[in-house]
């Protein structure tokens, strides 16, 4: 098993769990995510950056 910093960017959405499901399945697609924090909003382009620490066999 090995560990993975990772960065993605995420469409932002109008509900707060919706934010958070579409997070999450995009950290899955990238192995089982330890934790993850929301690092920067952009409000012109609509998007949220988040950076992730994620574990793959």
């Amino acid at each position: 098993m090995t560990t993975h910093f990772i960065t993605a960017e995420i469409d932002l959405q109008e509900n707060p769990q919706a934010l958070q499901q579409e997070i999450e399945a995009e950290l899955q697609k990238r192995g089982e995510p330890l934790r993850w924090s929301i690092t920067k909003v952009d409000p012109l382009k609509q998007k949220a950056a988040v950076e992730a620490i994620v574990t793959k066999e």
